[in-house]
């Protein structure tokens, strides 16, 4: 008897109507729409859902132990989401760090460079993060999501006609024209015109919202995501952050260690950002080096005014002196560094430099390699589904806007 009313009970279950995965680290599903509702049941991050019920943007959903209750709908992540947030955590693994950051209060690590995305992870207080890439995104509101499937289309019945009253046979239709196909195509100076207004609107609305700054961050355990840029600290020594003069640094290396009595110090390359939103990851870098002599920090190189890219790799670099490129065309190995570095033409190039302590020296440059996946989608429409992080960065061949303006100020200086 207890056995047929379980059946039953199953029986009446709600029918599935699609499948979702929970997003934030813990999901509460509501026994009603209203945020008052109780809370019957907690889901957490990754758990399969079954979709039952649809009202606007909120779905009604059943864990996989059988608990049912309602959630908003960019709470909830597709299959498809679920994949390209584990691509990306791959992805990340193979990015060089550029720097240990850490936090002064908790901090939500969410699935895409976007605040209305779900949190899925939490950063302590005091815990050190490894920076790995860079994002510009829109300040956009959360946009409507294609969790079920598309309805099946249903061909309309037709009434037919009381076989008492016969109808006329139709005519035949005429035959069209013979350039109907050259007359039903879509002029291409329209088609550019329609572009073009769709991207100026596009752009006119993203102004309008602001942009948000954000970084992709790897923590000890190897999970990956994206945090507000603003809300970390890179963890460089004070002593030698306080030389950023109102900049922000967004990465830094220890290229070096240096013995001063009993302590121990380091000589450190850094990039910096100046205020405001960039596409690109940083306009200036310095190499710090430690004076025995006089016990303190000073600057060995500097480079300002330029965009440059994720990411900076410290590496061993040949170089050869001057006076001795004769005799060994080669060089010799040094502990150096490579920046990417777009051109006025819009390419990119990666400058290596070697760091002959406490010298700073220009070893040559190459075509930059284009960072693809996380940081090709992020940077276009906003949101590598996480499968792709994050800024609008200027492609290879095609100049930015400021690299533009910067080639028609000296054009019009000259004249």
């Amino acid at each position: 008897m207890f056995g047929l009313a379980a059946c039953q009970s199953r029986d009446r279950r709600a029918p599935s109507l699609g499948e979702a995965y929970a997003g934030p680290a813990t999901l509460p599903l509501r026994k009603d729409i209203p945020l008052q509702a109780p809370v019957v049941a907690t889901a957490r991050h990754g758990d399969r859902l079954e979709i039952i019920q649809h009202r606007r943007r909120f779905m009604k959903v059943r864990t996989p132990g059988g608990a049912e209750g309602w959630t908003e709908d960019h709470l909830l992540l597709s299959a498809q989401e679920i994949a390209d947030l584990i691509l990306v955590e791959r992805r990340a693994r193979t990015l060089p760090s550029q720097g240990l950051a850490s936090t002064y209060e908790t901090l939500n690590v969410h699935t895409e460079p976007n605040r209305f995305s779900p949190s899925f992870l939490q950063i302590k207080e005091g815990e050190k993060v490894d920076v790995v890439a860079h994002a510009l995104s829109p300040r956009a509101p959360p946009q409507p999501k294609s969790l079920l499937p598309p309805r099946p289309k249903t061909t309309p019945v037709h009434k037919h006609a009381d076989a008492k009253y016969q109808l006329p046979p139709q005519p035949s239709a005429p035959p069209p024209p013979r350039n109907w196909l050259e007359l039903s195509r879509t002029p291409p100076v329209v088609l550019q015109a329609i572009a073009a207004e769709k991207a100026a609107a596009k752009a006119e609305a993203e102004r309008a919202l602001g942009f948000d700054d954000w970084s992709l961050v790897r923590t000890a355990q190897g999970q990956s995501g994206w945090v507000i840029t603003r809300r970390l600290y890179m963890a460089i020594p004070d002593d030698v952050a306080q030389y950023a003069e109102g900049h922000r640094i967004t990465s830094y290396f220890s290229l070096a260690e240096v013995r001063d009595g009993d302590q121990v110090k380091h000589d450190w390359l850094w990039t910096t950002a100046g205020s405001g939103d960039h596409p690109y990851d940083f306009d200036s870098f310095r190499v710090f080096t430690w004076n025995l002599r006089r016990h303190r920090y000073e600057t060995a190189f500097v480079q300002r005014n330029i965009e440059g890219y994720f990411p900076v790799l410290k590496l061993p670099v040949k170089f050869a002196p001057p006076a001795a490129r004769g005799a060994t065309p080669a060089g010799m190995e040094y502990p150096g560094f490579a920046v990417c570095i777009g051109s006025e033409d819009g390419a990119r190039v990666r400058r290596s430099y070697a760091f002959i302590s406490p010298i700073v020296r220009f070893a040559g440059q190459q075509p930059c390699e284009i960072s693809g996946g996380i940081l090709a989608s992020s940077r276009a429409d906003a949101v590598p589904g996480p499968g792709a992080p994050t800024s609008p960065a200027p492609q290879a061949g095609a100049a930015s806007l400021y690299t533009r303006l910067k080639a028609l100020a000296k054009k019009l200086f000259k004249r």
